[in-house]
């Protein structure tokens, strides 16, 4: 009787999985998902990168984080690999890198991008005191915040029953951070080392595009459209605002412009993949369009908001579950 009864909830469970598949073939972008984005667990998962400290490159910090990181997404079931290189700064300092990729259904031949970078400033040096201009930032949303939603995106998915019908990679790039506003190339050094291998390492899989998280937890973020992002991949944008739109996050998502970046997403373009960054553009801030804690001290779990993190997180699942 017992095996009767296993067997028939194992049918009844590939039934209903089996109907939701099928559903999805119908399912447009203006159809509101089922599945929810976990502010709570995502502002942990931030809160538990900050308690390692400032992950800044060559620290003790960084690379116990880095391992934080892999072991969080191989605990939610996706494929994990590191990509370890020594890259030199601007200043001819050697870093050691390390970009974290996991992969949720890595042999779907189909593949989303997502990314962010997990390392932080070392100087703070957009603090308004001119005392803190050589201590580390934490990070809190300008490094970790993009990582914690990408690693509640992966518990959500991995918890489904029912798969999506894409890949999703998601990459942490490292030594974002590391630059100078003398030098544009010395920013993204991690994702432009990403970018230059990607090609050798897809055997046959394809990209359709990538969404680079960045600064996605701070109060009062609103994410205009980025000038590249709209430059690159117009239709990906479209496509992400019109989901903040239909879970209810338009206010967030503001349909005007946001000025250029150089970011992460900037390498990844140039390698062929049409990529979008969601990015926070605050006009009336003095201190930095950024906004107030960019490159400061300030930066830190006091500043995070779990109202930014559901909005960004919950637009991300709205795009995922109307893939075709």
């Amino acid at each position: 009787m017992k095996q009767t009864f296993i067997l028939l909830s194992m049918i009844l469970l590939c039934t209903a999985c089996g109907d939701k598949h099928k559903k999805s073939a119908n399912v447009t972008e203006e159809t509101l998902v089922e599945q929810q984005f976990s502010a709570d667990s995502a502002f942990t998962f931030c809160q538990q990168q900050c308690d390692f400290g400032p992950r800044t490159m060559n620290s003790e910090a960084h690379e116990q984080c880095g391992q934080w990181i892999l072991e969080k997404f191989k605990s939610y079931g996706l494929e994990v690999s590191e990509q370890r290189a020594t890259l030199t700064g601007f200043d001819g300092t050697p870093l050691k890198s390390n970009n974290i990729t996991a992969r949720y259904q890595p042999e779907q031949q189909q593949r989303i991008l997502i990314c962010a970078h997990w390392d932080s400033r070392p100087w703070a040096d957009n603090d308004p005191d001119e005392a803190n201009h050589q201590k580390p930032v934490m990070a809190a949303n300008d490094g970790a915040s993009g990582v914690a939603v990408m690693i509640e995106l992966a518990r959500v998915l991995s918890a489904d029953t029912c798969r999506l019908p894409v890949g999703v990679d998601f990459v942490c790039f490292d030594a974002e951070d590391w630059g100078t506003e003398h030098q544009s190339d010395s920013w993204a050094l991690g994702a432009q080392y990403w970018a230059k291998n990607i090609k050798s390492q897809m055997q046959g899989k394809v990209f359709r595009y990538g969404i680079l998280l960045d600064m996605v937890g701070g109060q009062g973020a609103r994410f205009y459209q980025e000038g590249f992002s709209q430059y690159y991949a117009k239709q990906v944008v479209d496509r992400v605002w019109k989901a903040a739109s239909t879970a209810g996050y338009s206010s967030f998502f503001p349909q005007a412009d946001g000025g250029t970046i150089t970011d992460d997403h900037g390498p990844v373009n140039e390698a062929g993949i049409p990529c979008i960054d969601i990015i926070p553009y605050h006009p009336e801030c003095e201190a930095s369009n950024f906004g107030p804690t960019w490159h400061t001290i300030s930066d830190d779990m006091q500043h995070i908001d779990p109202a930014t993190l559901k909005a960004v997180g919950q637009t991300l699942l709205q795009v995922l579950y109307t893939e075709k």
